[in-house]
C-alpha cells in the first residue's frame, strides 16, 4: 500500500520538484558558500513542516518523525554545491552567476530530498521511526562537508542505523538505478610536486640542470607504482592533469609545477604509496642534480556499501522499479565525500540514472554542457522515499 502511496505523491509532486531542482540550478554555489541554498532549504522545510537545526555553518538536518512507535533511525543525505565550471547550456533555467555550475547534478540531489521530505511528511501516520534529512555543504572540496558535518555530530542525536545517498549518474539510463555491494569509490589524494633545477639557454643544456627533463623521467617512473608495486587486483590510478614549465622555445626554466591525483580502495596500501611516489620523485630529482617538493594532500576515504544493507535496499528498489530496472553498477574511481559516512556507519551509495539520448542528454559530470532527464526527479525522490520507509521497518 506504501509503495503506491509513495508513487502517487512523486509523481503529484513531479512539477515541485522540477521547479526547485530550476531554481537551485540557476543559483548555484560554490562549495561552503551556499548561503541562499541553505537558506532556501531551509525555508522548504518550514513550509513542509519539518523541524530543522543548522549545521557545519551552511549545512542543515531535519527530522521526520512517524507516528507509529520505532526506534529505528535513517538518515537521508544530499549535497548542495555546485562546481567552478562556466555553464554552456541555453536554458531558461541556466545559471546566472559566471563561472558557476551545477554540473554535478548536486541540484538534482537536494531537489529529490526535499520532495521525498514532502512525501514521508505526508505520510508519516503510515510508519514508525525516524528519517533524517542531511542537507551537506561542500562535497567538491576538501576537507569535504560530510566530514565537518560528522565533527559537529549529524551522525548522533539520533544516531542513524543506516545512511543512505543518491547520486545522479550520465552513465545509467533515466529510469533506472545502479547499485553495488561492498567497495564502490575511490579514495582521493592531491598531489604537488615542484620540481626544481637550473635553467638557463636551450642551447646549452650542458650548463644548466633541466626540471623539464628531470619531470619527464618522474612521470614516467610514478606509473611505475601503479603497474609494478601494486597488487594488480586493487583499483590503483594515478593521473597528473596540470604540469607547468614556465620557459621557451629555448629557454629552460628554473622550475616545473604539477599536480595530480591518486585514487585507491584500501588503506594500508594508500598510505604505502605515498611513501612509495615521495621517496622515488625526491631520490630521481636529487640524482638528476636538482630537487624535488613532493607534497600528498590526504582527501576522502574510498566508500564501502555495507554488503547486508545494500542487498536489503536492492531488494527494496526491485519493489520500487522492477527487476530490470535495477543494475549491478560497476567500481567507479571517481571520489565521494559520502564516504565519510560509509566508513563510520552502515551506508548505502547508489546511482540515479539520468541519461537521455532521444533528449539529447549525455554529456558526463563535471561538463559545461552537463544536464540531467528531469523525468528521473520523480524516481528519485520517490525511491528514497521508499528505501527509508522500508529501512525502518528492518534491522540490518
Amino acid at each position: 500500500m506504501l509503495l503506491n502511496d509513495i508513487k502517487q505523491l512523486a509523481n503529484e509532486l513531479q512539477k515541485t520538484t522540477i521547479a526547485t531542482r530550476r531554481h537551485l540550478h540557476a543559483h548555484p554555489e560554490l562549495s561552503f558558500q551556499e548561503y541562499e541554498t541553505s537558506a532556501y532549504v531551509k525555508k522548504q522545510l518550514d513550509e513542509i513542516g519539518i523541524s530543522w537545526v543548522p549545521m557545519a555553518n551552511t549545512g542543515v538536518v531535519g527530522l521526520i518523525k512517524g507516528d507509529k512507535a520505532s526506534d529505528q533511525v535513517i538518515a537521508l543525505r544530499a549535497d548542495m554545491d555546485a562546481l567552478p565550471i562556466t555553464e554552456s547550456n541555453k536554458l531558461d533555467y541556466a545559471s546566472i552567476h559566471d563561472g558557476v555550475m551545477h554540473a554535478c547534478g548536486h541540484d538534482g540531489h537536494t531537489a529529490s530530498l526535499l520532495s521525498a521530505a514532502r512525501i514521508l511528511q505526508a505520510l508519516k501516520s503510515k510508519f514508525g521511526g525516524t528519517v533524517k534529512l542531511i542537507f551537506q555543504p561542500g562535497e567538491e572540496k576538501l576537507p569535504g562537508g560530510a566530514s565537518l558535518m560528522i565533527k559537529d555530530g549529524v551522525l548522533n542525536n539520533p544516531k542513524p542505523q543506516a545512511v543512505i545517498g543518491q547520486h545522479v549518474s550520465p552513465m545509467v539510463e533515466s529510469g533506472k538505478v545502479a547499485i553495488r555491494k561492498g567497495k564502490f569509490m575511490a579514495s582521493m589524494d592531491e598531489i604537488s610536486m615542484k620540481v626544481s633545477g637550473k635553467g638557463g639557454h636551450g642551447a646549452q643544456p650542458h650548463l644548466n640542470i633541466d626540471p623539464v627533463m628531470i619531470t619527464a623521467q618522474i612521470l614516467v617512473a610514478l606509473q611505475q607504482i601503479v603497474s609494478r608495486v601494486a597488487n594488480p587486483s586493487l583499483p590503483t590510478v594515478l593521473s597528473f592533469g596540470k604540469v607547468i614549465a614556465n620557459g621557451a622555445f629555448n629557454v629552460i626554466p628554473n622550475e616545473v609545477f604539477l599536480e595530480g591525483t591518486f585514487r585507491t580502495m584500501d588503506e594500508r596500501w594508500r598510505s604505502e604509496a605515498h611513501t612509495q611516489m615521495k621517496k622515488m620523485a625526491t631520490s630521481m630529482a636529487e640524482g638528476m642534480g636538482g630537487r624535488c617538493d613532493f607534497t600528498i594532500n590526504r582527501g576522502y576515504p574510498f566508500l564501502i556499501n555495507e554488503e547486508h544493507l545494500t542487498t536489503q535496499l536492492s531488494a527494496f528498489a526491485e519493489e520500487y522499479l522492477g527487476k530490470e530496472n535495477v543494475l549491478e553498477a560497476d567500481i567507479w574511481m571517481a571520489a565521494e565525500d559520502f564516504a565519510y559516512y560509509s566508513q563510520q556507519a552502515h551506508s548505502c551509495f547508489y546511482l540515479l540514472g539520468i541519461a537521455n539520448q532521444e533528449k539529447g542528454i549525455t554529456s558526463s559530470l563535471h561538463t559545461p554542457s552537463f544536464n540531467l532527464d528531469e523525468d528521473a526527479l520523480a524516481l528519485g525522490s520517490g525511491l528514497m522515499a521508499y528505501l527509508a520507509v522500508k529501512q525502518l521497518g528492518n534491522r540490518i
